[in-house]
């Protein structure tokens, strides 16, 4: 039914985010916005003139807050809601300071004093303890830009400053692999080119130190320790959490995505980040924006998927040239997404031979993975990068102890079962599940990426899988161990498939819960085959659906690929997917049309540009949010990079260009 090619992909861009994962430390906070500045003053003047508010700005702000019914509120009264003692009051503010400038108190503590609007300041300990210079990020910077411990202590003796702590020496970037990518010091794992990357230990022992230290240094300076920590660049994980909490600081500042409603845990407040062009209708916008629960799913996401194995050259010269030939490209292209090749596939068989970052258990081809998804993120208007990764079709090697433990598929070679072609091992087997989350696991530690797309492998025939741990999981089940027995009848037949639609799925939701730990605003997606929207029998053919699909994970991509599917009418293709999702209209935002650019049954022959631009602008008009297509053929400018931009400049339903 299918020619089995390596497809998959998704990915999102924008501000509006809610992902952050429930902790058992949640909050009773209710709809509390926090709005995180730093400088107070004129761009012109400001160290970072992108994130510098002039003083008539933040003037105007506070008024404008004032006057629309926003109280300010304190740390005391977000810590006693959280207790159970009196709810925050409606459209309640928390103004928090980063890197504590000299212009707040010179700038914006007049004001908060004049009002008394309660605010928290945060300290990098390591400025602070700068005599002369301060290393600003790798740049030296007076001392006197930042506030003194005498302003601070005078400050907090009002009772309306909180000093919180901004890490000692984390907020800046390391070398976090081969390259040199300088990463969040906080998240990333030191890459040293004698010894490799810090192991756990040696980080742990890192971020504990550096924390320990800030809040020694407060308590000694101003006389009492923080209870709040503001993470650098906002960048944060399960292991710097769980040191803050143990170090007193209960509150973590974050620059997550979406609302603070009573599920977000206080270790986990998001913040509304203010650039120096936010005027009063900007700032109104943000905060409305959350609190009417917008979230990445509303944004219009325009995709590029690229093959890091076409990237990839043994000539270090020349896979420089081809990363700068990538990031080129996709600037031009006009997406605000990429879905990124973490494995490697040379011989195109969908499966995973190796990868392109260091693990534990497969071959790395080269530490790559990390240095193009800093880079398109840094370097291109890609908001996020999704890692594009097999949850099942790994090819280990011949030694490895799993390597066996492989998806069985029954009767072998007969003519009516489905081949679904890629080699997987078996989610049914204990011992595969735990090498694959540990091969994840890898990856969320020494790369930075925003997403996972898991490849269209996630996927059993029906009449897959006899491994013998399936077979026993079926029994418990209460199903007949023999796969020709369960055939035997619909009703069997039905109840093994949603079972195993379930199981997939509950296997790729702990894979993201176990990343998460890693990348607690990790977005997920997954491919699903066309047939599966189009055809209710077919959920029986690929253990897949559209409804389960749409409840497990964040997005669903689905591979809207008529060439790969032999339609003889490409549209009318596209229109019979359109028919299926009818079912689930309020799920439209989550749903990816993933088109093909190559018609891999046709000897590699490219999909004309025009008729990529031409398909898009349908499904635009029909009501489709978001585009994918796969694969860039970016040695060869297909699709054309100028029709891509001026089709994904559209937002969906605008009127057609001419």
């Amino acid at each position: 039914m299918r020619v089995v090619h390596r497809i998959s992909r998704v990915w999102l861009s924008w501000m509006f985010l809610a992902l952050a994962p429930l902790v058992s430390h949640a909050t009773h906070v209710d709809r509390l916005t926090v709005i995180s500045y730093h400088e107070i003053e004129e761009p012109a003047r400001a160290l970072i003139p992108g994130y510098a508010v002039s003083p008539t700005m933040f003037v105007r702000h506070v008024d404008w807050l004032r006057n629309n019914g926003f109280v300010f509120v304190s740390v005391d009264q977000v810590l006693s809601a959280k207790n159970g003692g009196a709810p925050l009051p409606p459209k309640a503010v928390l103004l928090t300071f980063d890197d504590a400038y000299t212009s707040v108190y010179q700038h914006a503590w007049p004001l908060l004093k004049l009002l008394k609007i309660p605010s928290v300041i945060s300290v990098v300990t390591s400025w602070q303890e700068s005599t002369r210079q301060v290393d600003y990020d790798g740049k030296p910077v007076p001392r006197e830009r930042f506030l003194s411990w005498d302003a601070l202590r005078e400050m907090q003796s009002t009772g309306l400053v909180e000093i919180a702590s901004h890490t000692h020496d984390l907020h800046h970037g390391l070398k976090a692999n081969p390259q040199g990518s300088a990463q969040p010091a906080a998240t990333a794992r030191r890459f040293d080119p004698m010894h490799g990357y810090e192991t756990e230990t040696q980080y742990l022992k890192r971020i504990e130190a550096d924390l320990r230290l800030s809040r020694d240094l407060i308590r000694k300076r101003i006389g009492t320790a923080p209870r709040v920590v503001t993470w650098p660049y906002g960048k944060y994980n399960e292991m710097v959490e769980s040191a803050a909490l143990k170090y007193g600081m209960n509150i973590g500042l974050t620059l997550d995505d979406g609302d603070n409603h009573a599920g977000v845990p206080l270790s986990r407040l998001r913040r509304i980040l203010i650039e120096s062009k936010m005027n009063i209708g900007d700032l109104r916008y943000a905060i409305n924006i959350r609190s009417h629960g917008f979230t990445e799913n509303d944004r219009p996401q325009k995709i590029a998927h690229i093959d890091l194995d076409y990237i990839y050259d043994p000539d270090p010269e020349q896979q420089r040239r081809n990363i700068n030939h990538l990031v080129d490209r996709l600037t031009w292209l006009g997406v605000n997404a990429v879905y990124l090749q973490a494995f490697a596939d040379p011989d195109a068989n969908g499966s995973a031979d190796a990868v392109y970052f260091p693990n534990r258990h497969v071959p790395v081809r080269a530490d790559l993975f990390s240095y193009v998804a800093w880079e398109i993120r840094t370097r291109t208007p890609a908001r996020r990068v999704y890692a594009w990764m097999p949850l099942l079709a790994w090819e280990l090697p011949a030694d490895h102890p799993v390597a066996g433990d492989k998806v069985v598929t029954l009767p072998g070679k007969s003519s009516n079962a489905l081949n679904m072609g890629y080699q997987r091992l078996s989610p049914f087997s204990t011992a595969a599940r735990n090498v694959i989350t540990e091969i994840f696991d890898d990856l969320a530690r020494t790369t930075s990426f925003e997403g996972v797309i898991y490849h269209d492998d996630i996927t059993l025939s029906d009449f897959e899988d006899a491994h013998p741990d399936a077979l026993a999981t079926y029994r418990s089940w209460g199903l007949p161990v023999s796969i020709a027995d369960i055939r035997a009848n619909d009703d069997t037949l039905g109840r093994w498939t949603i079972l195993k639609i379930n199981a997939l799925d509950q296997f790729a939701t702990e894979i993201s819960s176990s990343v998460r730990r890693y990348k607690p605003t990790l977005i997920t997606a997954r491919n699903l085959y066309a047939q599966v929207a189009i055809n209710p029998r077919a959920e029986v053919w690929y253990a897949q659906a559209l409804e389960n699909s749409l409840a497990h994970y964040d997005f669903t991509a689905i591979m809207a690929m008529p060439y790969m599917e032999q339609a003889s009418d490409p549209i009318a293709f596209q229109r019979q997917i359109l028919a299926g999702i009818e079912r689930f209209p309020k799920a439209r935002n989550r749903i990816v049309f993933e088109l093909q650019t190559v018609d891999w049954r046709h000897d590699q022959r490219a999909i004309p540009t025009d008729d990529i631009v031409a398909t898009i602008g349908m499904l635009y008009d029909a009501g489709v949010i978001h585009i994918a297509y796969y694969p860039d053929m970016l040695f060869d400018s297909h699709p054309e990079p100028a029709k891509m931009r001026q089709i994904f400049s559209r937002q969906p339903n605008d009127p057609p260009m001419n």
